[in-house]
C-alpha cells in the first residue's frame, strides 16, 4: 500500500504539480537549437546553404525530443491516457548512457537522419529476429519470424540509382530553372498567367531533387548497416522503408495537399504530430505549423510558408470535406476530378514554398503581391464558404481529419514497428504485437 500510494503521489507531482520533464527538455533543446540557428545565418552566412553543424543538431534536437516524450508515456502517464501509437511507442525504462548517446549519435543518422523511434533503434541494435508480418488469404494477420537476417542489397543499389539520378538532374536541369526567376520584373511585366504559374511549378518541381538526393542516401546508408527493415509484402518481397523520408511517386502526382505533405519529409511529419500536434490544448494545426517553422530555422521566409500553409492546409481540407463526395462515383467524373485536383494541389505547394526558397521577406512578399496574394484570399474565402468539421480533441473523428499528419500515415507507420518491446522486459513480443493489432482496429 505504501509503494502504491507513493507511485499515485509520483505520478500527481510530475502529471499535474510539476511540468512535465519532457517539457522542459523540449523547451531547451529546441532553444539551442534556435540559437544556433540564429548564430549559423545571422553571424556566419546569411542566406548560404552550407553543410555546416546546423542540419545534425537538427535531428538531434527531434531525436532528444522524441525520447523525452516517450519515456514520459511510459513511466509517468497511465496507460489509459495515451494514444494507441503513444502506448505503443512509450519507454518504460530509463535509457543507459550508452543507450541515449548511441540513439542521438550513431553514425548512420548522424548528419542527415531520418529520425526512427527509440525502440526501433535499440531493437536493430539488439539484434532481434525479424518479424514478417503477412496477410492471409482470409484477412487474417500471421506473424511470422524469420532466423536470419534479410539481405538489403537490392534496396541500397535502387535509392543509389535514385540519389545519382536525383543529383544528376540537380546539377544539369535545376540550375537552367532558379526560383528567382519567379521576381524578375521583366517575366513579371510580359508573361502571362498561365505562363507565369507553368514556370512557378516547374521551377519548384526542379528545386525538390537535391532533397530526393540526401533523404534517399540517408536511407541507404541506414539500410546499408540493416537498420530499416519493414517486413515482407503479400508476395514475399523484402520492404526495406521503415525510415523512409519521402514517397516520389506520390509527391509528384499527389492530387491533395495533405497526401503531398503526408509523402514529404515524414519522419518529421511524424515528429511533429506526436510533439506538438496531439499534445496541443488547442489550435493544434497552427502550434504545429509554427513549430515546423522554429525547427527548420530563423528565416522569415520559413515562417511565410508554414503560415501560409495553415491557410493551404485548412483550405484544402474544408474542399474535400465538402465537394469531393460529388466526384467519386464515376471512374470518368473522378478521373477528370483527379486531374484538376492534382494541377491545383501543384500550383498551391509551389506558390506556398516560394518564400521558403527565396528566405527573404522583400522578394518573398514581392513574389506574393506580384500575385496579388490570390491564393490567400481564395483560401480564406474557402474557409467562409465551406464549413469545416470540429470535433471533440481526442474522438477518432478527430484523428481521421488531422490536415497533414493523417491517421493513414500514423497506421502505416504503426505497422512498420517490427517490435517494439526493447526497454522492459515485462512486455514480450506478443504483447506489443497485440498492441499494435488493437491500435489499428481503433
Amino acid at each position: 500500500m505504501v509503494v502504491c500510494s507513493m507511485e499515485k503521489c509520483l505520478w500527481f507531482l510530475t502529471e499535474k504539480l510539476i511540468f512535465p520533464f519532457s517539457r522542459y527538455c523540449f523547451v531547451f533543446a529546441l532553444g539551442y537549437l534556435t540559437v544556433c540557428q540564429i548564430t549559423r545565418v545571422y553571424i556566419f552566412d546569411y542566406g548560404q546553404y552550407s553543410a555546416d553543424f546546423s542540419g545534425p543538431m537538427m535531428i538531434i534536437t527531434q531525436k532528444i525530443t522524441s525520447l523525452a516524450f516517450e519515456i514520459h508515456d511510459g513511466m509517468f502517464r497511465k496507460n489509459e491516457d495515451l494514444t494507441p501509437s503513444q502506448r505503443c511507442l512509450a519507454v518504460r525504462r530509463m535509457p543507459s548512457l550508452l543507450e541515449y548517446l548511441s540513439y542521438n549519435c550513431n553514425f548512420m543518422g548522424i548528419l542527415a537522419g531520418p529520425l526512427c523511434s527509440y525502440k526501433d533503434y535499440i531493437t536493430f541494435i539488439e539484434g532481434r529476429s525479424y518479424q514478417l508480418q503477412q496477410s492471409e488469404a482470409n484477412g487474417k494477420e500471421d506473424t511470422k519470424y524469420e532466423q536470419t537476417d534479410p539481405s538489403p542489397n537490392i534496396a541500397v543499389a535502387q535509392k543509389l540509382l535514385i540519389c545519382g539520378l536525383s543529383l544528376l538532374f540537380h546539377m544539369t536541369i535545376t540550375e537552367t530553372l532558379p526560383v528567382e526567376y519567379n521576381i524578375d520584373d521583366n517575366f513579371r511585366a510580359t508573361a502571362s498567367w498561365p505562363v507565369r504559374f507553368f514556370y512557378l511549378y516547374v521551377s519548384l518541381m526542379a528545386a525538390r531533387p537535391k532533397y530526393y538526393f540526401a533523404w534517399t542516401l540517408a536511407d541507404a546508408i541506414n539500410n546499408a548497416a540493416g537498420f530499416g527493415f519493414r517486413g515482407y509484402d503479400k508476395n514475399g518481397v523484402t520492404r526495406w522503408d521503415l525510415i523512409s523520408n519521402l514517397r516520389i511517386q506520390q509527391i509528384e502526382f499527389s492530387t491533395s495537399f495533405k497526401m503531398f505533405l503526408d509523402n514529404w519529409n515524414i519522419q518529421t511529419a511524424l515528429w511533429l504530430k506526436r510533439v506538438c500536434y496531439e499534445r496541443a490544448a488547442f489550435s493544434p494545426t497552427i502550434q504545429t505549423f509554427i513549430l515546423s517553422a522554429i525547427w527548420h530555422g530563423v528565416y522569415p521566409g520559413y515562417y511565410l510558408t508554414f503560415l501560409t500553409g495553415v491557410l493551404m492546409t485548412l483550405a484544402a481540407r474544408a474542399i474535400r470535406n465538402n465537394i469531393r463526395h460529388y466526384f467519386v462515383d464515376s471512374p470518368a467524373v473522378k478521373l477528370c476530378y483527379d486531374i484538376v485536383t492534382w494541377m491545383a494541389t501543384q500550383v498551391a505547394i509551389s506558390y506556398t514554398v516560394v518564400p521558403f526558397v527565396l528566405l527573404s521577406v522583400k522578394p518573398s512578399i514581392t513574389f506574393y503581391s506580384s500575385c496579388y496574394f490570390c491564393l490567400h484570399i481564395a483560401s480564406i474565402l474557402v474557409l467562409l464558404v465551406f464549413p469545416l468539421k470540429r470535433t471533440q480533441k481526442g474522438s477518432k473523428r478527430h484523428e481521421s481529419i488531422q490536415p497533414v499528419w493523417s491517421k493513414k500515415l500514423e497506421e502505416e507507420n504503426l505497422l512498420q514497428k517490427n517490435s517494439y518491446s526493447t526497454t522492459n522486459n515485462s512486455f514480450s513480443q506478443k504483447q506489443e504485437i497485440t498492441c499494435r493489432y488493437q491500435a489499428l482496429k481503433q
